[in-house]
């Protein structure tokens, strides 16, 4: 997601270790992604209540955190999130109403909140999809986290990190907006498929937008960092004596 100022050319990235990007979004994506899924629905079926498999289902994000500070000794944002959202998840299902439309209605409110706090991450000194793309665009390696943190420095790549941050929490905020209002126009039986089917669309929506937002900045940036070379050696040729 590296674009460059204007007149810089910012500095390629080390290159990835496959092997260590490969285990750390599989160890990711199992502990914050399938775990839970799988704990709540295990709990849920074995007649634990639904708060208590939301509660249990959180072991995975942070299962997931302990192992990354220890392999890199710092915070892993994506599990921090993950943890977030079970919060949320959790707080929704505790003091939620028992009318049927909302408790259809309420999954949406844990999108809407994920979605505000993707907005809210603007007012911090980094926004939050700074840190999940430094989560999946690097192998997690000293050397690319530290290539990831010195692209801060372009104001090309700050408006890209800032853009994709706004992008995802509107998404996130209008998908729930749309889910309560079909509650209330569609039938339970469609309410419930839709539940079930639309946060895969709009997720798969956002990442097949942010991958391809990505590499056009990209793109854009490496052709103005080219230009600008061209131009500062056109400039100095111009600028040397004739020959005698």
């Amino acid at each position: 997601m590296s674009t460059t100022a204007p007149t810089t050319a910012a500095p390629q990235a080390p290159a990835r270790k496959g092997k260590a990007a490969a285990l750390g979004w599989l160890i990711s994506i199992g502990f914050n992604v399938v775990a839970p899924i799988m704990i709540y629905n295990q709990l849920h079926d074995h007649g634990y209540s639904e708060s208590t498999a939301i509660l249990l289902s959180g072991l995975g994000p942070v299962i997931d955190t302990l192992i990354y500070l220890v392999w890199h000794r710092r915070i892993d944002e994506f599990a921090v999130v993950s943890l977030v959202f079970v919060a949320l998840t959790l707080v929704v299902a505790l003091i939620g109403p028992q009318d049927p439309k909302m408790l259809l209605a309420k999954d949406s409110f844990v999108s809407g909140l994920l979605g505000v706090l993707y907005l809210v991450s603007l007012a911090a000194p980094k926004p939050i999809m700074f840190y999940f793309g430094r989560k999946f665009a690097t192998d997690g390696t000293p050397d690319m986290v530290a290539w990831w943190n010195s692209m801060w420095q372009y104001p090309g790549f700050r408006r890209v990190q800032r853009n994709l941050t706004i992008v995802w929490g509107v998404a996130f905020v209008l998908e729930a907006v749309l889910r309560i209002v079909l509650v209330y126009t569609l039938s339970h039986g469609t309410v419930v498929t839709v539940n079930n089917i639309l946060p895969y669309v709009v997720l798969g929506g956002l990442v097949y937008f942010t991958i391809a937002y990505a590499k056009r900045a990209s793109a854009k940036g490496r052709a103005a960092a080219e230009a600008a070379a061209a131009a500062a050696a056109q400039a100095g040729q111009a600028g040397q004596p004739a020959a005698a």
